[in-house]
C-alpha cells in the first residue's frame, strides 16, 4: 500500500500522535527477581530506558521537554500516593511535569497511551513537548488487607483480604473470580480444555523462541537491584516462559470452576507478574523539531464496553471501534497482538474477530510472558512494534480486555 509506505514523507501534523521510543523491564515471577523492586521503581527504569532510547546522545535535553505522564497502575495499596508521580521524579523528570496514574484494570497501561494520543490530539501539548505514557505494577508487593482493623475486632479471628485478588483479580458484580469469567467464556464459545492447553503451549513456544532470537532485546531495559553485598543483581530476562514444565499441562487440575467441569488451569491462564513498560510520545511536528525519529504513529484507538461477566469477547467490540475511528479496515491489519489473560481470550476474539491465528500475539502473549495488570496494555503495544519490524510488515493492532466488562484498542503503524 503505497499510501502507508510513504507516511514518513507527508507534512508533519501538530496534532498526530508518534511514539518515539519504547522500553519495558522484564517481566518477574510473581515473588521473583524483581518482587522487592517497588512499583514505581520499575516504572522509573522503563521511563528512564525509553528517555534514553528515543534521545540516545547529548544534542536533545528529552526529560526537559516532558511536559506530563499517565501511568497504569491497579492495586496502589502500600505503594504510596501519586504511583505515577513517584515514578516519574524517580526518573528524573522535572518537577513541572503534569503526573496522572490511570486504572483501567488490565487495559490501565494502553489507556495512559490513548489519553496521551488524545491530548496532542487536541492540540494542548505544546510544540517541541513530549509526553511519557506507560503501566507499571508489582503484584508480589500488594499487601494483604485487614477490613475490620478500623472498627475493631471485638471477638473472634479476623481475616486477612488478599489484595491482589480483591482489588485486582475479583469480578465484584457477580462475586466470583475473573477465572470464572473465562469458564463461562469458554462454555458459550465452545472451547474446550485441549483447545486452550495447545493454545498455552504455543504462547510458550513462540514465547521461548522469541528469546533465543533476541527479538525483545530492543524491549527490554535491565532492572538493577541493591545486594547486601557485592554487586547489584542485574535482571534482564523475562522469568515467566522458561518455568513451565510442558509435560504437566494436560495433568493439571482446573483453577476455579471445581465441579468437575472447569477447563481454565493456572498453565492455561496468565500468571502474576512484576514489571513496567512506558513510551515517549509526541506530535510528529515536535518529534521532527527535536531532530528525533519515531518508530510508530498512533492511527487510530478505541474501547468499549458489555457485561462484566462477559469481559473476555469486550476485545472483539474494542477493535472494530479503533478501526473505525481510524478510517480502516480489517483487512488492513497485517498483526495483532491480543492480551493473554487466559488463553480462552485469545482464543474466542480470534474466532469472533475472524483472525489467522499465526497473525495473533506471535511473539508469545501474557500467558508465557505474564501479566502484570497496569503494565501489559502498554507492554503489548511495544510488543507490536517488535513484531512489525521483524516481520517488515506496517500495521498493527493491540488489545486488551479489563475487568468489569470492558476493553481498549490501539492500531499503530511502523514507520521505516
Amino acid at each position: 500500500n503505497k499510501s502507508r509506505e510513504s507516511t514518513a514523507e507527508y507534512t508533519m501534523s501538530s496534532t498526530t500522535a508518534v511514539i518515539v521510543s519504547f522500553a519495558r523491564t522484564p517481566i518477574g515471577k510473581f515473588m521473583g527477581s524483581l518482587s522487592s523492586v517497588r512499583a514505581p521503581v520499575l516504572g522509573a527504569t522503563a521511563i528512564s530506558g525509553a528517555l534514553s532510547r528515543a534521545a540516545p546522545g547529548d544534542d536533545v535535553d528529552l526529560p526537559s521537554a516532558v511536559s506530563e505522564a499517565y501511568l497504569g497502575n491497579v492495586v496502589a495499596a502500600g505503594i504510596g500516593q501519586a504511583p505515577c508521580r513517584q515514578a516519574v521524579l524517580g526518573a528524573g523528570l522535572p518537577q513541572s511535569t503534569i503526573c496522572t496514574t490511570v486504572n483501567k484494570v488490565c487495559a490501565s497501561g494502553m489507556k495512559a497511551v490513548m489519553l496521551s494520543a488524545q491530548a496532542i490530539a487536541g492540540g494542548s501539548l505544546p510544540s517541541g513537548h513530549a509526553m511519557v505514557a506507560g503501566g507499571m505494577e508489582s503484584m508480589s508487593q500488594v499487601p494483604h488487607y485487614l477490613p475490620n482493623s478500623r472498627s475493631g475486632t471485638t471477638l473472634g479471628n479476623a481475616q486477612l483480604v488478599d489484595g491482589v485478588v480483591h482489588d485486582g483479580l475479583w469480578d465484584p458484580y457477580n462475586d466470583q473470580h475473573m477465572g470464572m469469567c473465562a469458564e463461562k467464556c469458554a462454555k458459550d464459545y465452545d472451547i474446550s480444555r485441549e483447545d486452550q492447553d495447545s493454545y498455552c503451549v504455543e504462547s510458550y513456544r513462540r514465547a521461548m523462541e522469541a528469546i533465543e532470537f533476541c527479538y525483545f532485546q530492543n524491549e527490554i531495559v535491565p532492572v538493577e537491584i541493591q545486594q547486601r553485598r557485592g554487586d547489584p543483581l542485574v535482571v534482564d530476562q523475562d522469568e515467566e516462559p522458561a518455568a513451565l514444565n510442558l509435560d504437566k499441562v494436560p495433568s493439571l487440575r482446573p483453577a476455579f470452576q471445581k465441579n468437575g467441569t472447569g477447563t481454565v488451569t493456572a498453565a492455561n491462564a496468565s500468571s502474576l507478574n512484576d514489571g513496567a513498560a512506558a513510551m515517549v510520545i509526541m506530535s510528529e511536528e515536535g518529534a521532527q523539531k527535536l531532530g528525533l525519529k519515531p518508530i510508530a504513529k498512533i492511527l487510530g484507538y478505541g474501547d468499549a464496553e458489555q457485561d462484566p461477566v462477559d469481559f473476555t469477547t469486550a476485545p472483539s467490540l474494542a477493535v472494530p471501534v479503533a478501526l473505525r475511528n481510524a478510517g480502516m479496515k480489517m483487512d488492513d491489519i497485517e498483526y495483532h497482538e491480543i492480551n493473554e489473560a487466559f488463553s480462552v481470550v485469545a482464543l474466542a476474539n480470534i474466532k469472533l474477530l475472524n483472525l489467522d491465528p499465526a497473525r495473533v500475539n506471535t511473539f508469545g502473549g501474557a500467558v508465557a510472558l505474564g501479566h502484570p495488570i497496569g503494565c501489559s496494555g502498554a507492554r503489548i503495544i511495544g510488543t507490536l512494534y517488535s513484531v512489525l519490524k521483524q516481520s517488515n510488515a506496517s500495521v498493527g493492532c493491540a488489545s486488551i480486555c479489563n475487568g468489569g466488562g470492558g476493553a481498549s484498542a490501539v492500531i499503530i503503524e511502523r514507520l521505516k
